[in-house]
């Protein structure tokens, strides 16, 4: 009887695994959090988290980082994505792009946020250190390099940014 209960344990858990979502239909669209590069001329930078992509997202986040110069009509985002390494690209990413964007059909969050006067020169900061991340061709889900891996790594080298990132940024410790 016990072996029986912990098949059926089993074979719940294990088929609760699947999320029935497909990750290239999910949504990828704004989700309304950052402030309009349009109507907003002061600079902003922001750290977003999401929960990883299927079963991951039921303990891990995935975290970026989005920034505007004052002035700049636009958003450059700054992360780490493990698949561009199987396409032979480097997994760091550093484009412009929606800055709050769903990650696969999760809902962002904000982490942390600075705006206003002295913005400027905390995201040139954060640009210089995440062009000279030590691991700009390696990605490992666990224990890392991986996305949080880089945000912590950012937050590290720019002190002002003030950042602590969650307990559930797997791979936000990694030290090689």
């Amino acid at each position: 009887m016990k072996v029986f209960f912990w098949f059926i344990m089993a074979s719940f858990i294990l088929s609760s695994c699947s999320s029935g979502k497909d990750w290239r239909t999910a949504s990828r669209e704004s989700a309304g959090i950052a402030p309009n590069p349009q109507t907003t001329s002061e600079a902003v930078l922001q750290v977003y988290g999401a929960s990883a992509w299927g079963w991951r997202g039921w303990f891990a986040i995935h975290t970026w980082i989005a920034a505007k110069h004052s002035g700049e009509s636009s958003y450059t985002v700054y992360e780490v994505i493990g698949w561009r390494q199987s396409r032979g690209l480097s997994p760091v990413r550093i484009e412009k792009d929606l800055p709050d964007r769903y990650w696969f059909g999760e809902r962002p969050r904000l982490l942390n946020e600075h705006r206003g006067a002295g913005v400027d020169g905390l995201i040139t900061s954060v640009d210089n250190a995440a062009r000279t991340y030590p691991w700009p061709n390696t990605y490992n889900a666990f224990p890392g390099p991986n996305s949080n891996t880089f945000t912590a790594w950012v937050a590290q080298q720019v002190p002002a940014l003030g950042l602590h990132l969650p307990f559930t940024a797997i791979g936000s410790g990694y030290r090689e």
